[in-house]
């Protein structure tokens, strides 16, 4: 892609209503515009980042065996009447009447639906065990939208819903899904947290959210700083296996961690004093198991093995995708401008053009840009005529992980730079290498 065919609508100056870091740097870097109060515009940048997160995480949930799907946004309010939630949810969900005066709603989360779907479609304990997930946008109509995509009323989210015959099989699911998530927050280059947490209005004895540490996290959080040492890393996982799932829940959550909600004083100060921290933190997500809350009401039951009809056991787990960009920023910026990681930046290096209409650093450009092309990786070149510290400020803002910069002065000598945007370091070398570093680091062949 060449910048000056790009739609990057780039800001100078912070808009007066971003009042945190991610707020800043995604509308200063063109990714996203206010189309009204807690609803945004994904810009083509945000766009390309909100596509890398969604990738992951299917990647991830299908690793796991979860089945991929998709539900409509607005459903019927007697599903939800079903359940007993309609009344109980609240003023954040957006209740709608149809012109036939039907009354609908604009999905705030999809227990009801999709637990239709399955009563519809399931009878014996054969078919079980069963999870099923999908990315979809959905609505809760904040009173006080704030912080831009960290708390907007309508927002992209993973929702997984797991359907089994007994307890046992469902915090299997459970277990199943704190591992498939532990590792696509690191693969987005995240530490994410799974903290003891109160279940809300979805229901349920058993829940997990997860967690960044950042300063502008709305939640006050209480935990040991042990478990900042630990990495799930590039491990194997047998998802079948229970034990192996079970020990990656022990291993994340037997040292203490939890949000202000469920904050148990008593149990905290058991933590050694100078392990203790107190510290602010983003939700990035939430997993559930809540029994046969939903299964009962809704008539969702099973066959088992002795021809009784059981209710199934059940659970949610969510990723907030659209919030995770937010976040993301807020772990990983400077006063500069956002700092993206490898794993979800929406280009993977920058190629700067210092003196775009000068033959010989135009034909080493396009020779660097389409050399990266030809493996498979995706470049922003910088041909435009802005002067170049512009370039290196647009390229330092919009925080692409790597920059080639190329100018006549270093092509005399055989060499272009390659700078790293988290370290600032730089190192002159042969355009071939800087393009060879590029595919080591995304893990691709060199040609």
């Amino acid at each position: 892609m060449r910048l000056s065919r790009y739609f990057l609508p780039v800001l100078k100056e912070t808009p007066a209503e971003a009042q945190i870091v991610s707020h800043r740097y995604m509308l200063r870097a063109g990714m996203i515009k206010q189309a009204s109060a807690g609803i945004y515009s994904w810009l083509p940048m945000g766009f390309k980042v909100l596509r890398k997160i969604e990738n992951i995480i299917h990647e991830e949930q299908q690793r796991a065996g979860h089945i991929p799907m998709l539900m409509p946004t607005i459903q019927s309010a007697d599903l939800w009447r079903e359940s007993g939630r309609y009344d109980a949810y609240g003023a954040e969900m957006l209740r709608i009447t149809d012109r036939h005066d039907r009354e609908m709603l604009f999905t705030p989360t999809a227990e009801e639906l999709i637990t239709d779907i399955f009563r519809a479609n399931v009878s014996s304990y054969r078919d079980l065990p069963l999870t099923m997930y999908q990315i979809q946008w959905k609505f809760r109509d904040e009173i006080r939208p704030r912080f831009g995509v960290m708390r907007g009323r309508e927002f992209l989210m993973k929702d997984g819903y797991n359907f089994d015959l007994t307890k046992e099989d469902a915090l299997h699911a459970y277990n199943r899904h704190l591992v498939s998530y532990l590792r696509t927050y690191e693969r987005m280059g995240l530490q994410a947290i799974p903290m003891r947490a109160d279940s809300g209005p979805i229901g349920g004895d058993d829940t997990h959210e997860f967690l960044v540490l950042a300063e502008t996290g709305e939640s006050e959080v209480f935990y040991d700083s042990q478990i900042t040492d630990l990495k799930f890393g590039d491990r194997e996982i047998d998802y079948d296996s229970r034990e192996q799932c079970q020990a990656v829940l022990e291993e994340f959550t037997s040292r203490y961690a939890r949000t202000d909600e469920t904050h148990d004083e008593a149990v905290f100060n058991q933590v050694p004093e100078e392990r203790r921290r107190v510290a602010r933190g983003i939700e990035v997500g939430q997993i559930f198991y809540f029994g046969t809350k939903y299964s009962e009401p809704l008539g969702a039951t099973v066959a088992d093995a002795d021809g009784n009809q059981v209710p199934v056991h059940m659970g949610s787990h969510g990723i907030g995708v659209s919030r995770l960009l937010g976040a993301i920023i807020e772990a990983s910026h400077d006063d500069k401008g956002i700092i993206w990681p490898e794993g979800v930046t929406p280009f993977h290096c920058g190629i700067v053009n210092l003196k775009t209409g000068d033959a010989e650093a135009d034909a080493a450009c396009e020779k660097i840009h389409a050399a990266l092309i030809a493996l498979g990786l995706d470049p922003l070149y910088d041909d435009t005529t802005e002067r170049a510290g512009a370039k290196f400020a647009t390229m330092d803002l919009i925080g692409l992980p790597w920059r080639i910069t190329v100018g006549p002065r270093g092509l005399k000598n055989g060499v272009v730079e390659l700078t790293s945007r988290r370290t600032g370091e730089s190192e002159e070398m042969p355009p071939e290498a800087a393009v060879a570093k590029i595919a080591e680091i995304y893990g691709v062949a060199a040609a």
